[in-house]
């Protein structure tokens, strides 16, 4: 009887089985522990473009007519005729609106009466100084000829004299009545009220048949308006009127205006502030023309001041940008203030902004976490402390913050070494110095006048070191130090250190999952604001 074999598939599917999970579990472990993840998975990366940035300062205005009048009544009266309502444009002397004038003629006829009776009178006065006159001659020739007496001639000479008197007291008369007269004619004119500018009627506070009083005020009947140039009065918050400066370019938008935009130039800031709750606003004042008669009074404006731009430079992310220290490293502080080119322009930092950078801890994004002098790592207590050194610094004023600055810089300057202490350049050490002694508004109005230029001219000024992380396609990070200018608070500008194209760290990617559903707005683009606004400012 032959013997039966087995057949070979169930033990060639073993071994195809066993071959398989064996490379699964090879693969899951190579994976798991030996597999170095790519850079380029655990950051946000963004290129270096071109394109344009504006340094601004926002506020909010209101719009009013650079030139209007207030048109009141100087009588008193019925307001009998409104020629105008609001919105009729006018000419320079067109006839406004017209009060009841009886009285005030009654007034010019009795003034004419009595002048036309003195004239009479003035007449009688003349007569009688002739006739004085011929006595008093009478009696001198006769007194020639002893023919009369002395107290004849003294008596005449007085009564000459009295005709004289009076003949100028009713001269004076005429006068005071016709003074009055004209007073009179005036006043019968100002029942008629003419346009004082040409413009438009913007406002009609009094209503035809109201009675005038302008003995217990100055009644204001309406408001004529040249709406050919409008003014913006903005109120700026005394943390950012330090950046303004006559004569700089601002713009602003209205509702409505689908994101139109109207240019100027600040004129002036009035020194008076206002003050709100306890918020100090100064009013800022530029003027731009309504040719096509677009703007209104009244109207609500988003102002931007801008105190630096830059057209077709190199931009980054100011979340990838950590700024360099001004001074030498301070012992147990940090080694920079990352971040800090995102809080202030570049060009216009102050020094307590500085100081007040240089008091926080140095925990850039991606970067290594605060730490001692010695290297050893923060305890709790340490940056508690250092957090309430940061809050007091910021709740410090102006002069406060410049004052602390000087003091900390005068103390590393005297334990640092001369060598670590003198700056690379002595074109930095002017510039720093010159940033020192200035305010915000006037470091800022000295970078835009070409004050702080480097080696290459005006085209450094206000240039500041700072650190990128710059990333090859091989997922190669590379730290490398690059020049910054003007910082918008969302992109910051290159001067110089990268080139167009490159691609440099601009954060860690956010863990996926439910928690990052919350955050997803930053991790989409580090380069855009919150709010939406895009880089460079609104468009």
């Amino acid at each position: 009887m032959p013997t039966r074999t087995k057949p070979l598939w169930p033990r060639v599917a073993g071994i195809t089985f066993a071959l398989a999970a064996l490379c699964a579990g090879g693969y899951f472990a190579w994976k798991t522990w030996f597999q170095t993840e790519n850079p380029r998975n655990q950051y946000q990366i963004v290129s270096v473009q071109r394109g344009d940035i504006e340094d601004l300062v926002t506020a909010t205005g209101t719009l009013q007519p650079l030139d209007y009048v207030d048109v009141g009544a100087q009588v008193s009266g019925q307001l009998k005729k409104i020629h105008v309502e609001v919105g009729s444009l006018v000419q320079q002397g067109d006839l406004l609106a017209e009060i009841d004038p009886t009285v005030l003629l009654a007034n010019v006829d009795a003034s004419r009466a009595g002048l036309r009776n003195l004239q009479a009178t003035l007449l009688v006065r003349e007569a009688a100084l002739v006739l004085a006159r011929d006595q008093y001659q009478r009696q001198k020739n006769l007194m020639a000829e002893d023919a009369t007496t002395t107290e004849a001639l003294r008596t005449a000479e007085n009564n000459l004299r009295s005709a004289e008197a009076q003949l100028a007291a009713q001269k004076a008369s005429i006068e005071q009545t016709q003074s009055t007269l004209r007073a009179s004619e005036a006043n019968l004119n100002y029942a008629r009220i003419y346009a004082p500018i040409s413009g438009a009627v913007v406002s009609v506070t009094a209503r035809q048949g109201q009675t005038l009083n302008v003995n217990q005020s100055a009644p204001t009947l309406l408001r004529v308006a040249n709406l050919a140039t409008m003014t913006v009065q903005t109120q700026v918050s005394e943390a950012d009127v330090s950046k303004l400066r006559p004569g700089m370019p601002a713009y602003f938008t209205t509702l409505g205006s689908q994101g139109q935009r109207y240019y100027g130039k600040l004129r002036k800031v009035e020194p008076t502030p206002t003050v709100t709750n306890n918020v100090v606003l100064y009013n800022a004042l530029f003027d731009v023309p309504n040719t096509n008669q677009s703007l209104m009074t009244s109207m609500t404006a988003q102002v931007f001041f801008i105190a630096a731009q830059a057209q077709g430079t190199l931009l980054v992310p100011a979340a990838a940008v950590q700024v360099a220290p001004r001074g030498p490293r301070r012992p147990g502080g940090p080694a920079g203030a990352p971040g800090a080119g995102a809080s202030s322009p570049p060009g216009g930092a102050s020094a307590p902004a500085v100081a007040a950078s240089a008091s926080q801890p140095a925990t850039g994004v991606g970067g290594p976490p605060a730490q001692n002098a010695d290297g050893s790592p923060l305890t709790e207590e340490q940056r508690q402390a250092r957090e309430r050194r940061r809050a007091e610094v910021a709740a410090m004023g102006e002069d406060d913050r410049r004052a602390l600055f000087e003091q900390r810089r005068r103390e590393r300057e005297a334990s640092a070494p001369a060598s670590a202490a003198a700056p690379a350049k002595p074109e930095e050490a002017a510039t720093e110095r010159a940033a020192a002694a200035r305010t915000p508004g006037q470091a800022a109005a000295a970078v835009n006048r070409g004050l702080f230029t480097g080696p290459s001219g005006p085209a450094q000024r206000g240039a500041r070191r700072a650190t990128v992380r710059v990333i090859d396609a091989q997922g190669q990070v590379e730290e490398r130090q690059v020049e910054i200018g003007i910082s918008n608070r969302v992109q910051v500008q290159v001067l110089s250190g990268l080139q167009e194209g490159e691609e440099v760290i601009a954060g860690n990617k956010l863990p996926a999952g439910p928690a990052s559903g919350a955050r997803g707005s930053q991790a989409k683009g580090p380069g855009l604001p919150t709010g939406g606004m895009p880089p460079g400012g609104p468009r």
